[in-house]
């Protein structure tokens, strides 16, 4: 998660098991390419949502901003921590921003991690703001 300002979130989740090729291919390789001080130990999908929880509690209004409809999915689902369980969070607002022409992960430092397709993301929508 990379805010306006302030301090950014980047999560690595032990996936324990089989991955598509695809992301065993384009993603896992490049986990741990971010500034030292952020690598993030592989966390159970609990724990990384603790950690959300905590993120955001500083903030009162979060606004989630996504390129791809299944990233707000995504994220929704980790919130989850079992059967009609989530952890705790603001209310939050989620922006859905369909960019055409532009490609996250092209334009990325290091495409297909999350903190630098994040910055990507966050960059390009303020530059057209």
């Amino acid at each position: 998660m990379v805010p306006d300002d302030g301090d950014e979130l980047y999560l690595t989740l032990d996936c324990g098991g089989l991955l598509e090729p695809w992301v065993e291919r384009n993603v896992v390789p490049y986990l741990d390419m971010v500034p030292e001080p952020m690598v993030s130990p592989r966390l159970s999908r609990a724990d990384a949502a603790r950690a959300v929880s905590h993120y955001l509690a500083g903030d009162p209004e979060p606004l989630i901003v996504a390129d791809w409809p299944e990233d707000i999915a995504l994220f929704n689902a980790l919130l989850l921590t079992g059967p009609g369980t989530m952890v705790e969070v603001p209310p939050l607002t989620f922006r859905f921003v369909e960019l055409s022409g532009f490609s996250t992960a092209a334009n990325s430092k290091v495409p297909h991690n999350a903190l630098h397709d994040a910055r990507s993301l966050r960059d390009h929508i303020l530059s057209i703001e």
